[in-house]
């Protein structure tokens, strides 16, 4: 907690208030290193949207958000329960701040709970006695892995850590995917590095090519790896058409 966090931060970015004095410290200097952070944000967090609507229109019916964050306006659960009362959510976050609140959040909702853990151990997760009450590995499963990875190191093996959570997963699964990527301002995505590398969460942007690779063994839906805005914007929402003010790929697979 005495260190800056990026799900704080992130927070911050959406004008959320569960953050502290030195995450907005940070989120200072993160908005000078890049200024278009907070729009960046609000593309991210608008495809999400997007992905859960999308896959609960393909008949998804349970989610495993990896990297869930701190709780604000437009979470899983609502978006994904509104479509489809019946869909259950297993949320995943190793921050504190996120935990606890998620906790109160989801005190009276039996289709939802959080599980305290790192993404980067998926067996920890995915045998997780919560994850194991509300979701069923033989159905297909909607695996949300929006604005994460890029805090996953190379080291860490990202591509393993996809194959394990997709190899859990029944056929017909879905995968949403977003991170911070240097094809795009380059020079801004270098600074917001050198910036995160004081936090708890340093940064590892990747490629394209790097992205796509990780969707192995998931058949990319159109319109493919795109900047966060133009995966599939809606008509009459603000979601931004400029790839040159994105910081962030995305896209959405299904298990073959």
């Amino acid at each position: 907690m005495e260190r800056p966090s990026a799900a704080r931060l992130y927070d911050y970015l959406l004008g959320g208030g569960h953050n502290f004095a030195h995450d907005r410290e940070l989120a200072h200097r993160f908005l000078r290193a890049q200024p278009h952070a907070r729009e960046i944000a609000r593309h991210n967090r608008s495809f999400l949207r997007r992905a859960v609507l999308h896959m609960a229109a393909a008949g998804v019916r349970q989610f495993l958000d990896l990297g869930s964050g701190i709780p604000t306006v437009g979470n899983v659960h609502e978006i994904a329960q509104r479509a489809a009362p019946d869909a259950r959510v297993v949320y995943v976050d190793y921050e504190e701040v996120a935990y606890a609140h998620s906790r109160l959040m989801l005190a009276d909702n039996p289709g939802a709970t959080i599980v305290q853990a790192d993404l980067t151990r998926p067996t920890d997760i995915l045998d997780h006695p919560e994850t194991r009450s509300l979701l069923d590995f033989t159905q297909p499963l909607g695996l949300l892995m929006v604005g994460v990875f890029h805090f996953v190191p190379p080291e860490r093996d990202p591509a393993g850590i996809v194959a394990t959570y997709r190899d859990a997963a029944a056929a017909g699964s879905m995968l949403a995917f977003s991170q911070f990527t240097r094809d795009l301002m380059p020079e801004e995505m270098d600074r917001v590095v050198q910036v995160m590398s004081s936090s708890r969460d340093p940064m590892y942007p990747r490629t394209h090519a790097e992205i796509t690779g990780l969707f192995a063994g998931f058949d990319i839906e159109e319109p493919g790896i795109v900047p966060t805005a133009l995966w599939r914007p809606e008509a009459g929402m603000d979601d931004g058409t400029d790839p040159a003010m994105a910081g962030i790929y995305a896209g959405v697979g299904r298990k073959r």
